[in-house]
């Protein structure tokens, strides 16, 4: 997720009507947090048509400043950062959906606006841009959170952070303190196996990519990684080495976007295609293939309209839908993946997206996250 002076660029949930679809076992539930309001938002997602329906239940309490949302690989907790006290939440997910809050909060540091997981649920990494720090935590067979160490201090305001999917790395984004210079990506290592005072994340090494990195992916063969360039509206592309985690440029990267304000990237989890956010007067979704070299090579039916300041992606659990959070008269649109979807069978081209429907809400929210 990605964050700037208090989520100004990060948008992204949903509210939605009826419209008669069928609800059953195999549907996902997708939950969005509303910070103004310290609430979570949740929907049914029908798998076949990517049609949301909000739950019953539906908002749920949440801390103050409630920021960024991540599930649990096993589908039973959801934890939230509240920027706005200083901690994390844990939810367990109940059947059909419903949130029950697990006390008491973690305490984290200071205005704590992004959360990852590794693949395993085993640890929740917590970037508290305001202390400039990360909080590390342990997670029971409960769900419940334990503190490991101290924070490690990274000496920048994350912009957005992802792990690899080894579990090994994690990459951590931040502005410059020059305008209109190159950010930074952190690269830093994981020793799962720490024990206390021993940190659990040591720094490997510092790149830079474009200006204002705001949006982060890394493919999910964890081979490359990639940067939106807020700044100078370009798109920065690396290779991952598998041992050190260090990054190196792609011949020709970074690459300009024929549009403004790039802020936000989502991988596609088959690995083929990278779909970017811009946020500024293009009001668009730009898509690209991804070569077998990592190398980006935009759609031919790109890009496809949405509706003003597009902020944030996000895809359902198979990649058959992605979502779009939109920051000007907030809204949520959902669109199907040609060659993904039997209802994009009209599509242009594989990797092409159709809009479904959208979703005007009342607010602005700030993190997405769908589970079973």
């Amino acid at each position: 997720m990605l964050k700037k002076a208090a989520a100004v660029f990060l948008i992204c949930a949903s509210t939605a009507l009826c419209v008669g679809c069928l609800i059953n076992n195999s549907s996902s539930v997708l939950y969005a947090s509303l910070p103004a309001s310290a609430q979570i938002l949740a929907y049914r997602e029908d798998p076949n048509s990517g049609i949301l329906t909000q739950l019953s239940i539906s908002p749920i309490t949440a801390g103050t400043g409630v920021q960024s949302l991540v599930v649990h690989p096993s589908g039973k907790y959801l934890y939230a950062a509240n920027a706005g006290e200083n901690d994390v939440s844990l939810f367990t997910i109940e059947p059909g959906g419903p949130l029950v809050e697990v006390p008491p909060r973690a305490v984290t540091g200071t205005s704590p606006t992004l959360l990852v997981m590794d693949t395993a649920g085993q640890l929740l990494y917590v970037a508290n841009s305001g202390s400039q720090n990360i909080s590390v935590f342990s997670i029971g067979s409960t769900g419940v959170l334990t503190a490991v160490g101290s924070p490690f201090q990274v000496g920048i305001a994350p912009l957005n952070m992802q792990i690899a999917p080894s579990g090994n790395f994690l990459y951590v984004t931040g502005a410059s303190s020059q305008a209109g210079t190159p950010g930074y990506i952190e690269v830093l290592g994981i020793n799962s196996a720490a024990v206390a005072p021993a940190p659990v994340l040591s720094l490997i090494a510092i790149t830079r990519p474009g200006t204002s990195p705001y949006g982060l992916a890394i493919s999910p063969n964890g081979s490359y990684l990639y940067t939106a360039n807020f700044g100078d509206n370009t798109i920065s592309e690396f290779t991952i080495d598998p041992t050190a985690g260090t990054l190196t440029p792609i011949p020709g990267s970074p690459i300009g976007e024929s549009y403004t304000g790039p802020v936000s990237l989502m991988v596609h989890p088959s690995g083929k295609y990278l779909y970017v956010a811009n946020q500024q007067t293009s009001g668009n979704v730009a898509g690209y293939n991804i070569g077998s070299d990592g190398s980006l090579t935009l759609l031919t039916s790109s890009p496809y309209p949405t509706s003003a300041q597009p902020s944030f992606i996000a895809s359902d659990v198979v990649g058959n839908f992605l979502f779009v959070g939109n920051l000007s008269s907030p809204a949520i649109e959902s669109f199907c993946l040609a060659s993904s979807s039997q209802n994009c069978n009209a599509s242009p081209g594989p990797g092409s997206l159709t809009e479904v429907a959208k979703y005007k809400l009342l607010g602005a929210p700030t993190s997405i996250v769908v589970s079973k």
